[in-house]
């Protein structure tokens, strides 16, 4: 078994996990270098402001988490100052397996009082456009200052209403995704990079 896997890392870009062949479309490496860039954006837009970033449950823990922390660390070389957040959660399903239902259901709502906040939506991905505009939709309801979206990688191939993110790390082709929070049955979210499952090992 070992000398099968140390083939396939010999295949750039091809690696084995969990019993499958992982083809890498996004390298650990361009992730980090996307969150940074998406962090030295919001603060541009930010700066003196403390938003209220809302992570879309289960996908966006990873990359919420890392773009709070590249947030609070602060960048010299533009001269962007850490900046102060707070953190919330809530939970949505729109998808069984790797097909949409085409149906959103609310599993686990934001605790913070909105009304008046500056609000970032972060999600891991955007397709359709139909989860992220019915959850826009709801928070707006609640009155927030300001309520935009941040993506990391954006499907517009997919897309089938209208939707724009006011941040996006990266637009990719329509593929299935799998890693840094993208998962397949709550598979694979904890790869450090973003790929599609080309096989079986």
């Amino acid at each position: 078994m070992a000398t099968h896997q140390s083939e396939i890392q010999a295949h750039t870009g091809l690696i084995e996990f969990n019993g499958q062949i992982i083809e890498k479309m996004v390298s650990e490496h361009e992730v980090q270098a996307m969150v940074q860039r998406l962090a030295d954006e919001i603060y541009r837009d930010y700066a003196g402001k403390k938003p209220l970033l809302v992570g879309i449950l289960k996908g966006a823990n990873l990359f919420v988490g890392d773009l709070a922390r590249e947030l609070g660390r602060g960048n010299p070389e533009i001269g962007r100052l850490p900046m102060p957040v707070e953190i919330d959660f809530l939970q949505v399903s729109s998808y069984a397996g790797d097909t949409s239902t085409g149906h959103v259901e609310k599993k686990m709502d934001i605790s913070t009082d909105i009304k008046g906040r500056d609000v970032l939506l972060v999600e891991d991905i955007v397709d359709t456009g139909k989860t992220l505009t019915w959850i826009k939709k709801q928070l707006q309801e609640r009155q927030p200052a300001s309520l935009n979206v941040c993506v990391l990688v954006d499907k517009p191939e997919r897309r089938e209403v209208y939707f724009k993110p006011e941040y996006t790390g990266k637009s990719i082709p329509n593929k299935f995704v799998v890693g840094y929070g993208l998962d397949f049955n709550q598979e694979f979210r904890n790869l450090p990079f973003i790929g599609i499952v080309v096989g079986q090992a």
